[in-house]
């Protein structure tokens, strides 16, 4: 029987409904994150520099891991579709096997991060703080993939909002025991960097055990934990071939940036310092991105339980055009006040503050651009996600990035003489090329999903 296809506007509603939730909490964890690094650059500048570079290597490690939970999302999806409760099960029981193993194994090294981190140049002193900070949110690793797997499992089921509160009790409980433990008030001891780390532990161990709480009381017919221990190898390797290219592709477009940040230094610190800024802003609007291609992933997983290509389309344009209609509008504030946002980030006091609103609203100016590209590759990757289409989406996004995005970011920059404004233009180009191939990747593969659904 073929299924009844839904319009664009219960598309639209469907996406939204799940989509906000998502992408709340996406805001509530970039808000940690500025936390963080406000209240340690409160405490010492040096603690604040440790801090940014541990963090940088955690969330490095961290991000190839998490493609094994994200896989969970459209795999469970589409087995809740065709109500295979069991499925559901053994899909995000083999999806925390992945991710327990990843984090166990990736650990080991870090152990030997102070020697690590001055083997690769950083300042002795920087090095050690980052090990302390390190010796602490190594155990944090275990812990936010099992997490990162629960939020895939309950996004896939549409229960969002549990992870929005409990995102938003993390923001909050993180900012309290970050003020007692850094600063050392309410009679709690002074530790700097030391109680940055046990704070985000903390919380990271907190958030586990509300979801897991959650899970057994408000879905208790999908059994979760029961036969932990049973393993399920056609699975375990379903899941693991879906979530290896995802954690890739994350690290490939994560470390873009991370390069293109260290080619702006080659230019200068006031370029640099202007960068940061920008990235800070642009990495603020595309969180509403990612809520729309995680949104995305979710529909498509269920259409494609449904087999129902239609919907699959219909689903996909609609988030497609969401997105941009965000991009539009943020790319309009951005080209409206460019040197008002810059601002924000500055000290009026600042002998360079003339200079860096100067080159940051011409990189701000130029982060309108990213608005559309940077969305649309996304939600393009949410897409395929949805639709199992993990391996040549990696391919395609590891050429965009690395093969033409970064060396015209070189050409621009350095050859051409553009400076900091050349390099996120070839930026741009890299992004605007990934949205392209993805987006035609992902109607080619639509069409392929249920042949036997009629064309509208």
């Amino acid at each position: 029987m073929q299924p009844v296809a839904q319009t664009y506007q219960d598309h639209s509603r469907a996406i939204w409904k799940l989509g906000m939730p998502l992408i709340l909490s996406n805001l509530a964890q970039f808000a940690i994150h500025i936390t963080d690094t406000v209240m340690l650059g409160w405490y010492d500048v040096t603690a604040l520099a440790a801090s940014t570079i541990a963090g940088t290597l955690f969330f490095v490690i961290f991000i190839v891991g998490a493609g094994f939970a994200q896989a969970v999302t459209p795999l469970v999806a589409s087995a809740a579709e065709q109500g295979d409760e069991v499925q559901v099960r053994r899909v995000t029981r083999m999806g925390l096997w992945l991710s327990i193993f990843y984090g166990f194994i990736v650990t080991i090294p870090f152990f030997w991060a102070e020697e690590i981190l001055i083997a690769i140049g950083q300042d002795s002193e920087v090095s050690r703080l980052a090990h302390i900070y390190l010796q602490i949110v190594i155990w944090q690793m275990i812990p936010a993939l099992i997490v990162m797997t629960f939020k895939s499992f309950l996004a896939a089921l549409e229960h969002t909002a549990i992870i929005l509160w409990a995102t938003i009790g993390t923001a909050v409980l993180n900012v309290f025991i970050n003020y007692a433990l850094i600063f050392g008030n309410w009679g709690m001891p002074e530790l700097g960097i030391m109680g940055a780390a046990i704070a985000s532990l903390s919380v990271t161990l907190i958030t586990v055990l509300v979801l897991m709480i959650y899970i057994l009381r408000v879905l208790p017919q999908f059994e979760l934990f029961k036969n932990f221990w049973r393993s399920d190898g056609t699975i375990l390797r379903r899941v693991f071939m879906l979530g290896w290219p995802i954690g890739v592709t994350s690290l490939a477009e994560g470390g873009l940036f991370s390069a293109s940040a260290i080619m702006v230094g080659w230019i200068g610190p006031i370029e640099l310092a202007a960068h940061g800024i920008a990235i800070q802003l642009a990495s603020l609007t595309f969180m509403v991105h990612i809520g729309f291609s995680q949104a995305a992933t979710v529909r498509a997983g269920r259409a494609l339980g449904r087999r129902d290509e239609i919907s699959l389309r219909r689903g996909g344009m609609t988030a497609i055009g969401m997105s941009a209609i965000y991009a539009i509008v943020t790319s309009l504030i951005f080209l409206a006040m460019p040197e008002a946002l810059v601002s924000l980030f500055i000290d009026p006091n600042e002998p360079e503050r003339a200079n860096l609103l100067r080159i940051g609203a011409s990189l701000v100016m130029v982060a309108a651009l990213f608005q559309l590209v940077d969305g649309l590759q996304v939600l393009a990757l949410g897409l395929l996600r949805g639709v199992q289409d993990t391996t040549v989406p990696m391919v395609m996004a590891a050429i965009s990035y690395w093969v033409i995005g970064l060396p015209v970011s070189y050409l621009l920059a350095f050859t051409l003489g553009f400076g900091a404004v050349g390099l996120w233009l070839g930026l741009v180009i890299g992004l605007a090329i990934a949205a392209v191939l993805l987006l035609w990747r992902f109607w080619g593969r639509s069409v392929k999903i249920a042949p036997q659904v009629l064309a509208e």
